[in-house]
């Protein structure tokens, strides 16, 4: 099984227990709080996935952390886990995969807007109503800016874009000039 499935097994298995036995929304805050912690503490993360340091060493570590945290029970036993099972190098991809199944049960879904340039306030509001529509959902937008787009908007949701480019819309009238 690749680091990435397994990845999502573990936020899957956390999602479901985070339902029945804590907040979900609190879950995924305090997840996401120690997968930064590890990214932002060099130190911390080497001694944490390096496979030289045993097992016990990592889940003494992570028990000290947790218990300064105040971290949930939920939370805690996932973490504990990890480092028993010596798999913490898969926090930052159960972190995301705790947070996408969090927004899909929020009924929130993410879209990336690309614009040539940055987009006032007023027109991501309308985008956002628009894409909400489409997709029946709520919808949370990143934000990106390419100038190769010349103008116009591109936005994905999921695996579906929404093309509307000036350089897409060139595209299709090279192509139908070149078909006559």
């Amino acid at each position: 099984m690749t680091n990435r499935a397994a990845a999502r097994r573990y936020a899957r298995a956390l999602f479901d227990v985070s339902l029945k036995e804590a907040d979900p929304v609190q879950v995924g805050v305090e997840l996401d709080a120690f997968a930064e912690l590890m990214r932002t503490n060099a130190e911390l993360e080497r001694a944490l996935i390096s496979p030289a340091v045993p097992a016990a060493r990592k889940r003494a570590v992570v028990a000290t952390l947790v218990e300064i945290a105040a971290a949930s029970t939920v939370v805690s036993k996932l973490l504990l886990l990890l480092a028993e099972r010596d798999r913490l190098v898969l926090l930052p991809d159960v972190a995301a995969g705790y947070r996408e199944r969090l927004l899909d049960h929020q009924n929130v879904v993410r879209a990336e807007v690309t614009s040539a340039v940055p987009l006032p306030d007023e027109v991501i509001a309308k985008l956002k109503r628009s894409l909400a529509q489409v997709t029946g959902r709520d919808v949370l937008i990143d934000t990106k800016v390419d100038g190769s787009i010349l103008g116009g908007v591109k936005a994905q949701v999921g695996s579906v874009v929404f093309d509307g480019s000036v350089t897409r819309q060139l595209e299709r009238m090279r192509a139908r000039l070149g078909q006559e």
